[in-house]
């Protein structure tokens, strides 16, 4: 059986523009913050300058910082909409935000030893404040930045999204919103799949049931599914036919943490359900420019509301060296943050896997075909968009790439998909 790609026999003309969502609202978010902070900018220079305040200059030039930081942002989102149907990028340019969140990352990791350095040689070295104009300058940048915040607010993380691409996927078939929570388990009464099934509605069990001539009779009644959870606590689940499965009656308690036990006649087997830690299924549709503009405004405001702590603490009640002290907790804030926003865009940027809970999805699905999976490489092509390049071994001539593109028509999320199906008698 010869290679082929599912992609090209379903649609054969399409285009790879993986942009986000909310791509374009995003960046006119960002604009409308760097207009914000160019008024403010030129406000505080030209006062500081009419009135003799070095502080007030000073507040002025670090609010052109802060405008630079998101211009890196806003270029990013115009020049990825510009180039996204040029050729030359092979899937696009879905990824220019996650690179120029990257950028930013390192700005605010440099940003966070800059300020960590002061605060040092300021603990070591006093100086003479005034209380009365920092504190005022304190809550003007603090202002500006919870405005900031709430322009951008609202377009650094999505879950439903719009494909503007011409692959064909369907949104309705399935969608998991939890950990690993597909299994499959060999019965006298054939294959079963056990899923949660979750897409906008409450989640439920739903079983699909793979046999042939030889297996014996099961229906939907002859199946019970039993969750035992800590404290001793059961519940039974009946199910009924829902067309292409059966699906539980009832639905199913948050959080997905249980013990199922599967009974088929005498059959009997217990699978363990766990909350999943770590990126949740979903983070792929997270958009990282818009993060590392919120995360500039955040860590700016929590620096200011450090500093009017500091600095009332040094004018009320002599506390000095607290204004140093705040900028320390500042700089480990942000580069907490900092750290944060490197480890996610660098995973994308290195097409770490996004969706380990996806995988096993796909491997799921191929071993109850039958077939073997040979090779799965899943990445992100930008937010709310994977690729996916899937190669199958095979006994069975109809399950050829065709076949396999309307099986992962089901993974909404995957918007660019190759798959290659050769025969499992060959090495």
């Amino acid at each position: 059986m010869s290679a082929s790609h599912s992609h090209a026999l379903s649609v054969p003309e399409h285009d790879h523009v993986f942009l986000g969502e909310g791509h374009d609202r995003n960046a006119r978010k960002t604009w409308s913050v760097i207009v914000l902070c160019t008024v403010v900018m030129v406000i505080e220079i030209v006062g500081g300058l009419h009135f003799g305040s070095l502080a007030l200059i000073a507040d002025g030039l670090h609010m052109s910082t802060h405008a630079a930081a998101m211009l890196i942002a806003a270029l990013a989102y115009t020049y990825a909409r510009r180039h996204a149907r040029d050729a030359r990028f092979s899937f696009g340019t879905g990824k220019v935000g996650d690179l120029a969140g990257f950028s930013s990352a390192i700005i605010l990791a440099m940003i966070a030893l800059l300020i960590g350095y002061e605060a040092i040689d300021r603990l070591l070295h006093p100086v003479r404040i005034d209380f009365d104009q920092a504190i005022g300058i304190a809550f003007l940048g603090l202002a500006v930045n919870v405005i900031s915040a709430w322009l951008l607010s609202g377009g650094n993380h999505g879950h439903h999204h719009g494909h503007g691409h011409g692959h064909h996927h369907g949104h309705g078939d399935a969608a998991h919103d939890h950990g690993d929570e597909t299994r499959m388990v060999d019965t006298p009464f054939g294959r079963l799949q056990l899923s949660i099934f979750e897409d906008g509605v409450p989640p439920r069990f739903q079983v699909r049931r793979f046999e042939d001539a030889a297996t014996p009779a099961l229906g939907p009644g002859d199946l019970v599914l039993t969750t035992l959870r800590e404290g001793g606590a059961q519940q039974r689940f009946a199910l009924r036919d829902a067309g292409d499965c059966w699906e539980s009656i009832d639905e199913i308690p948050e959080p997905h943490a249980f013990e199922l036990r599967v009974e088929a006649g005498a059959f009997v087997t217990t699978l363990r359900y766990e909350e999943e830690s770590g990126h949740a299924h979903g983070d792929h549709h997270r958009d990282h420019n818009m993060r590392a503009a919120f995360v500039h405004v955040a860590a700016d405001a929590a620096v200011s509301i450090l500093a009017i702590l500091g600095l009332a603490a040094g004018k009320y009640f002599g506390l000095y060296f607290m204004d140093p002290v705040m900028g320390i907790v500042g700089a480990l804030v942000i580069a907490n943050w900092s750290f944060g926003l490197v480890r996610d865009t660098g995973a994308i940027l290195l097409d770490m896997n996004p969706d380990r809970s996806l995988s096993r999805d796909i491997s799921a699905l191929v071993a109850a075909q039958g077939d073997q999976l040979r090779d799965l490489h899943l990445w992100r092509l930008g937010p709310g968009h994977l690729g996916a390049i899937v190669a199958v071994g095979t006994r069975d001539p109809a399950h050829d790439a065709s076949y396999y593109q309307r099986q992962f028509d089901r993974f909404g999320d995957l918007s660019h998909v190759t798959v290659e199906v050769t025969s499992a008698d060959r090495g």
